[in-house]
This record gives structure tokens, sequence and C-alpha cells, in this order.
């Protein structure tokens, strides 16, 4: 029994760990720039991986909703691999690419007058918020995500729907908000 308990701490202990070191990491990978690498076509493959993830969070609302258990839990583990793979893609471009600037039209990494009478308030503030929303609960997921797995692998079903009521939604806007974040900035990438 003592073995089982010490196990279940450390697994908490884990994904505290966890949802600490991988925001940090990532933000410390972001000052690393890898040159001779072009990973230009990563965006469009990550925000693929974010709408499967977004379609198949879906998929397990339903599967849960019809009691097919076990469809919800595999649909689930795909996701939360989706999500890791998304990380990697996601770190991999970062190191090997400048960022793109919000309307800089001809990806020259430098928003000059024209480019910026160019871009409306209205979206420029829109892109700001949907990439702000979405990297703050991208952070704040992590934990969610993690703990609302461990509750029901657990058998802790009570704490997994209590969990699951919050943390569903936040990771389908997390999947979702990835998309159309992308969507905003692809006009911008370097050419």
């Amino acid at each position: 029994m003592e073995s089982t308990q010490s196990t279940k701490t450390g697994i908490r202990k884990l994904i505290i760990a966890l949802s600490i070191v991988i925001p940090l990491v990532v933000a410390v990978l972001f000052k690393v720039k890898i040159q001779g690498y072009d990973l230009h076509f990563l965006p469009s493959i990550y925000a693929c991986i974010n709408a499967v993830t977004a379609f198949l969070l879906i998929l397990a609302l339903v599967a849960i909703k019809q009691k097919r258990i076990s469809l919800h839990e595999g649909i689930i583990k795909v996701c939360m691999a989706l999500s890791v793979l998304f990380l990697l893609c996601y770190i991999a471009y970062h190191m090997t690419s400048d960022p793109t600037i919000y309307g800089d039209l001809n990806g020259n990494g430098e928003l000059d007058t024209y480019e910026a009478a160019n871009v409306s308030s209205a979206s420029k503030i829109t892109y700001f918020f949907i990439l702000i929303t979405h990297i703050v609960l991208s952070v704040a997921v992590i934990p969610m995500v993690l703990f609302s797995y461990l509750y029901a692998w657990e058998g802790k079903y009570d704490k997994h729907r209590k969990w699951t009521k919050i943390t569903w939604p936040l990771w389908f806007y997390v999947a979702a908000s990835g998309v159309v974040v992308y969507i905003m900035i692809s006009p911008y990438y370097p050419h």
C-alpha cells in the first residue's frame, strides 16, 4: 500500500515538474538559433496537427457522451501524442527560423511604414489577442491535461469529470486557436 502511495506521489510531482520545466525549456530554446536548416514547412504541419487535435477532441467528447470509454481513452492518448509532436515541431521551427512579424508583407523581418499602414488595427488586435491567449493557455493546459488523465487512470472518475469540464474547453481552444494563429500569420512568413 505504501509503495502505491509513493508511486502516486511521484507521479504528481512529475506532473508538476513537467508543467514547470516544459514552458521554461521552450522559453530557453527560443533564445537558441541553429543556422543552416530550412524548416519553413513546419508551421503548416503543426497547424495541421492542431487541427487534427481539435477534431479528435470533439470525437473524444462524443465518444464519452456515448459511453464508449475505450474509444474515448484511445483518442485522448492520440491527442496527447499529437500535442507532444506539435511541441517538437514548434521548437524545431523556432530554433532554426527568425521570428515572423505580423504585417511584414515582404518577409524581410522589418515592418516598414507602408506595411504598418496596410495592417488594420482590428486585425492586429485580434491576432495578438488570440496569440497571447493561445500561448498562456497552452502553458496552463499542460498540468490540467496530465492531472485529468491521471485521475481517469487512477479510476477517480468524479475528479476526472470535474477537471475535464475546465480542461477540455481550454485544450480545444489551444488546438483551434493554433490553427487561427497560423492562418493569420501565414501571409507574412518569409518567401
